[in-house]
């Protein structure tokens, strides 16, 4: 069995001394996204038992007036890149063409998507169960120009 050198000794000692300090450092002042130094909040904070539970979904109505699940199979964009962005599409929702742009390309003969809107559903929670009601609400929306 071979020892570390005092210089290897030395390199493994400065490693974890940083990071330790990246570690200390995120924790005190970082933010998600500087996981995984960061705190990842999701996993560290819950929401009061009262409190109502989200559930995001992109949706579109067609020229026709039928509305249109718009979820990863139909346009190939994952729903967390949607709520990742969610921000953003509502500073400008005309960002949510691309979301009509991408079902078009993956249903070509389907009819033309005129609105596309992000919208919350949510599950009423009471003493952290589910109560059977809720309420949506339509976060963002865009409509095509006529």
């Amino acid at each position: 069995m071979e020892t570390l050198t005092p210089r290897g000794r030395a390199a493994r000692l400065g490693a974890t001394a940083l990071g330790l300090a990246l570690l200390l450092a995120g924790t005190l002042w970082g933010v998600d996204d500087h996981f995984p130094f960061g705190p990842f909040r999701m996993y560290s904070t819950s929401e009061p038992a009262d409190a109502p539970a989200p559930d995001t979904r992109v949706e579109g109505v067609d020229r026709t007036g039928a509305v249109v699940a718009l979820g990863q199979d139909a346009t190939g964009i994952r729903r967390a890149e949607i709520e990742g962005q969610q921000d953003r599409y509502a500073a400008d929702p005309s960002r949510l063409r691309r979301v009509a742009e991408a079902y078009a390309e993956r249903h070509p003969d389907a009819p033309e998507l005129v609105e596309v809107r992000i919208v919350i559903r949510w599950y009423g929670i009471r003493q952290g169960r589910p109560t059977g009601g809720w309420t949506d609400e339509t976060a963002v929306r865009w409509q095509a120009s006529r």
